[in-house]
């Protein structure tokens, strides 16, 4: 049977009547006229009065048949029986994908979007629950997908709308927060389609309730493409804005390390990055300072202008070893989640490195180390080691920070295959050349043209000639981290550097386009003297000079020396500008040695209310070494590690979890914008303050459609039926009359 939304109005249906009322007055308006030859009009009325009743008759029924269609199409009727099943399905499925990113968190007086959106989901269940015809209800997150561990958790699952489905509803709309995730619709949406598959018994309405920010939305290719398949499946969409407008807001961005040794007792920078995501300038931003839960002196950024990101450096020391915790934290704005940073930092009691000296006198070696770790009340936390050329071959070289080979005549095939694994895997190398070096060597097996660790081809050693004239300082360095200390120095120490003896390289040598090598320091002739370049995940520096106050003067009490290879080692162990935290939600694999670490493994949250702690046993690999993943990482903060090693002995490894800092990016797009990007998609779309549940499509298959198409039929059919029952005289006849006097 057919209900319908307004039932009300089906008293009009009265006025089907009306056509009736109307002949009937018609009729009674005619009067007897005396006329001749009434015999033959008898005889005529006789043979046609069948055929002339039958077309009032159907005219009649045309007329009241159209306004009773009409009164039923603002009725608004909805099919609800067998047909209306085979026309557009026994059920209706709602299908719901709630945003519920940490930027739903946006703050509008007392209401966030997130609880913007809840309301919605909670209308479309009165609705639903309002209705007659079976409903099923599918309530889906957007943190709650895209997990390879687990794959999409929904909150209900083609719930069946039954009496107790609101008091249900109620309950997990309830217990639904904010994540502190960045996640997108499209996963969410590719989820959908994968855990309902197809079904013609159904009608699909599907429900995006989210902040439409344009960080997604501005290339909204990808999201289109899912919107459409949803729509060729047969759903209905809908698109449900929760916010009214963009708010301005500040987000700390990075908190990481600055250049420097990390080492305990050893002073350091950190960095801290804020971000104006505003239209707007903002001055005077505090930004508050923890490390290993003591407060620190709060850091002010002046000034950020809108839609930049200002860094500034404050200083931290721990004088003990191990792992560290440092947070930052803004002032409360529009959104919580990215006005918090951590960071989780390793501070060995010492760095080591290795020094690589051919002379067996190790003269180099000597100015390297004297340079790394002087001694005295000054502590640079590096442990520099000397060893001969052998040593590379023969012992594993991961655990050095950096490694210095010095006036090396060759080196065997293995050494040269352990220093190219060792930097690849992330470790920086420098070669300073001497007496000692071959070019042979260094161009065969250390360059190979290009392929190898060394940066540039180098020829026979050449004499820098005295310049008595100019007086121009022998080297001149660019803006690089190594020389970055000196830029700007009008009397800075590294013009009093003479420089006697260099390696040449050969003229038409240049550093190629595509290539990662770059001259970081020339002679006064232009001659490359310092060469930098990346070497897979490592980085190679390379001096065409001594290192020792043999070829050159500048170790021999230049304090520039002293502060360069400083500057160096900080490059090369690369920790400055590395941000090593993961993202919330991203799993946390961890690998431990099997030979020194017992099983088990104790995880604790950076809250302990609301993810307590578990525990785990790690699993063997095929390379014999234990592993374990954590995949409950929702909310940023430090997680901890508790391990037992084989002795009894406890560790804790600390691992900091941030959330991503671009979701903080509050525009948002309007719905002509949406329209633009979406076009050829059918969807409504709504404000969530001013929503209102489709009745219709709650209800059953809406017959206002064809009842419309009926309509426009039935009235060009009375018009042709009312030409034809109606008197037409000849055209002749007409015309005869017009053309009387």
């Amino acid at each position: 049977m057919a209900s319908f939304v307004y039932p009300a109005l089906l008293w009009g249906l009265a006025l089907a009547g009306i056509p009736v009322l109307i002949h009937l007055i018609n009729m009674m308006r005619h009067r007897r006229v005396p006329w001749a030859a009434m015999e033959f009009l008898l005889v005529s009325q006789k043979k046609n009065r069948t055929w002339i009743l039958l077309k009032q008759l159907l005219l009649l029924m045309a007329r009241m048949t159209a306004v009773a269609i009409i009164v039923l199409l603002v009725a608004q009727p909805v099919l609800r029986n067998q047909l209306g099943r085979w026309i557009g399905g026994s059920k209706t499925h709602h299908i719901v994908l709630l945003d519920d990113s940490y930027s739903m968190s946006d703050r509008r007086a007392d209401s966030s979007a997130m609880d913007e959106g809840k309301l919605v989901i909670f209308k479309i269940g009165e609705e639903a629950a309002r209705q007659l015809q079976p409903q099923t209800f599918t309530l889906l997150r957007f943190s709650q997908v895209g997990r390879p561990s687990v794959g999409a958790q929904p909150d209900f699952l083609e719930e069946p709308v039954d009496n107790d489905f609101l008091p249900r509803l109620r309950q997990v709309l309830d217990s639904l927060e904010v994540s502190q995730t960045a996640a997108g619709p499209i996963p969410a949406m590719e989820a959908v389609v994968q855990l309902l598959g197809d079904s013609d018994d159904e009608n699909r309405v599907v429900y995006l309730v989210t902040d439409f920010r344009a960080r997604q939305w501005d290339d909204a290719t990808e999201v289109k493409n899912q919107l459409a398949k949803l729509e060729t499946g047969g759903a209905r969409l809908h698109l449900i804005n929760c916010v009214d407008a963009a708010r301005a807001n500040l987000a700390i961005v990075s908190l990481k390390a600055g250049p420097g040794t990390r080492a305990a007792s050893v002073p350091l920078f950190m960095e801290v990055t804020v971000q104006n995501f505003g239209t707007t300038a903002v001055r005077d931003v505090p930004v508050f300072l923890e490390t290993d839960g003591l407060v620190r002196p709060a850091v002010n950024v002046a000034q950020i202008p809108p839609g930049k990101a200002v860094t500034e450096r404050f200083p931290i020391q721990f004088t003990t070893a191990g792992r560290h915790r440092i947070a930052a934290r803004l002032e409360s704005d529009s959104v919580e989640a990215d006005n918090f940073r951590f960071a989780a930092l390793d501070f060995p009691l010492g760095v080591p490195v290795l020094l690589v000296d051919g002379d067996p006198a190790a003269t180099d070696a000597g100015y390297v180390r004297a340079a790394l770790d002087p001694g005295g009340p000054v502590a640079t936390g590096i442990r520099p080691r000397i060893e001969n050329p052998r040593y590379l071959s023969l012992n594993p070289l991961e655990s050095f920070r950096a490694i210095y080979v010095m006036n090396v005549e060759r080196l065997d095939p293995s050494g040269v295959e352990a220093l190219q694994r060792y930097a690849s895997d992330g470790g920086g190398v420098a070669f300073f050349l001497g007496e000692r070096s071959s070019p042979q060597f260094i161009n065969d097996q250390l360059w190979r043209e290009g392929k190898g660790l060394f940066p540039l081809p180098v020829e026979s050693p050449a004499q820098l000639k005295v310049d008595r004239l100019q007086k121009a300082p022998d080297l001149e360095v660019g803006r690089h981290p190594v020389f970055q200390v000196f830029t700007g120095e009008r009397n800075s120490f590294l013009s009093m550097v003479n420089i006697d003896r260099y390696f040449s390289v050969p003229k038409d040598w240049q550093a190629g386009r595509q290539s990662s090598v770059q001259v970081i320091g020339r002679l006064r002739n232009g001659a490359p003297l310092v060469v930098e370049r990346k070497f897979a995940r490592g980085r190679v520096v390379a001096f065409l000079t001594t290192a020792a106050p043999t070829w050159n003067n500048w170790a021999r009490n230049n304090p520039s020396f002293v502060v360069a290879m400083l500057e160096l080692q900080s490059f090369l162990a690369g920790q400055a500008g590395q941000d090593d935290s993961r993202l919330v939600g991203s799993p946390l694999e961890l690998k431990l040695d099997a030979s020194a670490y017992e099983k088990q493994v104790r995880w604790l949250s950076p809250d302990p209310a609301a993810l307590p702690a578990v525990s785990a046993d790690a699993v063997a690999s095929p390379d014999g070494s234990l592993a374990l993943a954590l995949s409950g990482t929702d909310r940023s903060g430090i997680y901890t590690a508790e391990l037992t090693r084989k002795d009894g002995t406890s560790e804790d490894r600390l691992f900091a979890f941030n959330v991503d800092p671009a979701e903080g990016d509050l525009r948002t797009l309007g719905s002509s914008e949406i329209a633009a990007r979406l076009d050829g998609i059918d969807y409504e779309y709504e404000q969530a303050a001013g929503f209102h549940a489709a009745l219709e499509e709650l209800a059953g298959y809406d017959l206002a459609e064809p009842l419309l198409y009926l309509l426009v039929v039935l009235l060009i059919g009375e018009q042709i039926l009312a030409w034809s029952a109606s008197y037409h005289p000849p055209a002749r006849h007409r015309l005869a009359r017009g053309a009387a006097p």
